[in-house]
């Protein structure tokens, strides 16, 4: 077996054992513990951008699918709601979303944040649309820190 392949195994230890010696426990048990330092090390390599952008893009995704814009979703023949709208929590998820986007403008630059500032407005414009009573404007989820969206 390739040595970049192989699994580090321990003796497992008895929890009890307080030297921390491994020796009360005689069944050997591989243990994948991931190295802390290499996780730090992995996050220290992605850029702040990215990072803003795979979380904006995540709030973004669920916003849309509590709006009901997700592709298969289930609608109920009796009341044609789609089953995975759920209004409150779009607008939990478009706030959010809305902060993070106001936030971080200045610090990604105009073209992703140009991008950003569209995604959030179609939510919210979806929201608006799926709601069955429509917030004034200016009041619509996110809207005090991104204006009222038409």
């Amino acid at each position: 077996m390739d040595d970049d392949l192989a699994i580090p195994s321990q003796s497992a230890r008895d929890p009890l054992d307080a030297t921390g010696s491994g020796t009360s426990g005689s069944l050997d048990v591989p243990v994948d513990v991931p190295d802390a330092s290499d996780a730090v090390r992995d996050i220290a390599e992605v850029p702040a951008i990215e990072l803003i952008s795979t979380a904006a893009l995540h709030l973004l995704s669920a916003a849309a699918v509590k709006c009901g814009l997700g592709d298969d979703e289930p609608t109920d023949p009796a009341s044609g709601v789609d089953g995975h709208v759920d209004l409150d929590e779009a607008r939990k998820l478009i706030t959010a979303l809305a902060g993070l986007v106001t936030a971080a403008a200045p610090e990604v630059g105009n073209q992703h944040a140009r991008l950003l500032r569209d995604g959030l407005r179609q939510v919210q414009l979806a929201f608006r649309e799926a709601s069955p009573v429509p917030d004034p404007p200016g009041q619509g989820p996110g809207e005090r820190l991104t204006g009222p969206v038409s």
